[in-house]
Order: structure tokens, then C-alpha cells, then sequence
């Protein structure tokens, strides 16, 4: 059972924040969602100039003033989002929680390491928010099933990667032995760097064999790799398909989010996660058609 603490709806000032900044079906909530996401987007176009040379040495300085601006806002929002929250460091450790942390951190850690601010990139993370904000949740729905055929097929995934494993090794050694020192496979680790590069059809022809004997076992890793390419794709689709077909359409949600667990998707009359079994507080009156 989960503590009673936990169960404890929010109220006062604390649910009136948490309303705006985590429910994306009422007007200031929306009105909050969509003014973030904007400030997001300005803020990975001043990273993004900031890299172009000859844009830094015009603007440079008010290039980073304006980072500077962003980050101190999203700071203030983060330390909002742990302030009206049940557990602050339950939030903390959720998914939204580290992405909301790492795109301020980049800027702070640039004050001793100046090309670590670049990271600030991963704020791109954020964006994700749009499909609750957007009324999109049957694509997170998507999503989740997706998860559940990569997880399901995990064990597939690892046999055939192990053995796409023992492949290149063996390619590669047989290419250090036919091509040797001589033709630029010095050792089995380049070897094994060349069945890899060829068997993935990513070719980059920065060593190439020599001799016929070598050029058609190159021929034979090639169409291989074809062939190989397609099998963890067909594992997947497998388990997509088995999934779809035993499982019923989801029913269109609401945005609530758990002050708890933060899963999303509730129903507006529901009146317990159905994750964790938290109490969820009362939805706002007035929310957005």
C-alpha cells in the first residue's frame, strides 16, 4: 500500500502552481506550455549561432547574455516544478525530471569547462512536452507500445547481436590473415574495424583489400550485410504486430498527470493513478476545448 502521505491531494497555492505548470488541459496551463516551449526553441537558436564563427564574433557577447537569461528561467521553473510537487525528488528522478535538469546544467558547468555550455542543446529533450500540450497522448500511447516490442524482443536483439559479434571477428581476422601488414590491415583490431564498416554497408574506403582472394570475401561481407540489416528490424515488427493484435485501441485520455509517479493519461473522472494508486487532485473547472 502506498504511504498515506503520498494519497494527500495537493491544495493552497501549492495545487494552483502544480496546476499551471504540469496540466496541459486548462488555460493558464496551456497558455504556461506553449510560452515554454517558445523560450525552448529561442534558446536552442542562440546555442546553434552561437556556434557559427562568424556569427559569435559579431553577437558573441549578446549571444551569451541571452543564454544566460534562458538558463536563469528555466532554473526558476525547474526549482516551481519541485516546489508543488508531493516528492520533489521523486520528480527529480523522473524522465522529465533529469532532461529539465541537464539543459541548465551545460551553462554553470561552461563557467569551468567553456565548451560544455554547447550541451545545452539537449534541451531539445523538452520538446517532447508538446504531445501532452498538443492533446497528442494516442501518440505517446504509440510510443509505450513501441517500448513494450523492443523490450519484449530484447532476448533476440542480444542473441543476434552476439553473433553479428563472433561474425566480425572472425571476417576481421580472416582479413589480417589474407591482406596483411602490407595492404593496411596492420592488426585484427583494423580487421575487425573493416568487417564492421562493410558488413553494415557504411563503407567508408579508408582501407580497402588488395588482393582477389580479399576482395571477394569483401564481395561476400557486403551482401551479407544486406541480409543482416534486416533482421532486427523483422524482430521488432514481429513483436509490434503480436502486440496490436492482442491488445484493444486505447481510449482517448485526458493530460492529467500524477503529482506521484508523473504518468499521464488519466481520465478526467478518474480519481486514482492507475500506476501507483495515488490520489489525484480535482481538475481544474475551466479547461481548454
Amino acid at each position: 500500500m502506498p504511504i498515506q502521505e503520498n494519497l494527500t491531494p495537493l491544495h493552497g497555492w501549492r495545487r494552483k502552481l502544480y496546476i499551471i505548470i504540469f496540466e496541459a488541459d486548462t488555460r493558464a496551463g496551456r497558455m504556461f506550455d506553449l510560452g515554454l516551449i517558445v523560450l525552448i526553441l529561442l534558446s536552442l537558436l542562440t546555442v546553434v549561432l552561437e556556434s557559427v564563427a562568424s556569427i559569435r564574433q559579431s553577437w558573441g557577447t549578446q549571444l551569451k547574455w541571452l543564454d544566460w537569461l534562458f538558463t536563469i528561467v528555466f532554473t526558476a521553473e525547474y526549482l516551481l516544478r519541485l516546489v508543488c510537487v508531493h516528492k520533489p525528488l521523486r520528480y527529480a528522478r523522473s524522465f522529465f525530471g533529469v532532461v529539465d535538469l541537464l539543459s541548465i546544467l551545460p551553462l554553470y558547468l561552461g563557467l569551468f569547462i567553456p565548451e560544455s555550455r554547447f550541451l545545452a542543446d539537449v534541451r531539445v529533450l523538452r520538446l517532447l512536452r508538446m504531445f501532452r500540450i498538443l492533446k497528442l497522448t494516442r501518440y505517446m500511447g504509440e510510443a509505450r507500445e513501441l517500448k513494450r516490442a523492443m523490450l519484449a524482443s530484447r532476448r533476440k536483439i542480444l542473441v543476434f547481436l552476439m553473433s553479428v559479434i563472433a561474425l566480425v571477428i572472425i571476417l576481421g581476422t580472416l582479413m589480417y590473415v589474407i591482406e596483411g601488414e602490407a595492404n593496411g590491415f596492420t592488426s585484427i583490431p583494423i580487421g575487425i574495424y573493416w568487417a564492421i564498416v562493410t558488413l553494415t554497408t557504411v563503407g567508408f574506403g579508408d582501407i580497402t583489400p588488395k588482393t582477389p582472394l580479399g576482395q571477394a570475401l569483401a564481395s561476400v561481407v557486403m551482401i551479407t550485410g544486406y541480409g543482416i540489416i534486416a533482421v532486427p528490424t523483422g524482430i521488432v515488427t514481429a513483436e509490434i504486430a503480436r502486440g496490436s493484435s492482442s491488445t484493444p485501441a486505447d481510449k482517448q485520455s485526458a493530460t492529467r498527470l500524477c503529482p506521484h509517479c508523473f504518468t499521464e493519461g488519466h481520465d478526467w473522472d478518474a480519481r486514482f493513478c492507475k500506476h501507483c494508486g495515488g490520489k489525484l487532485p480535482r481538475p481544474a473547472n475551466h479547461t481548454v476545448s
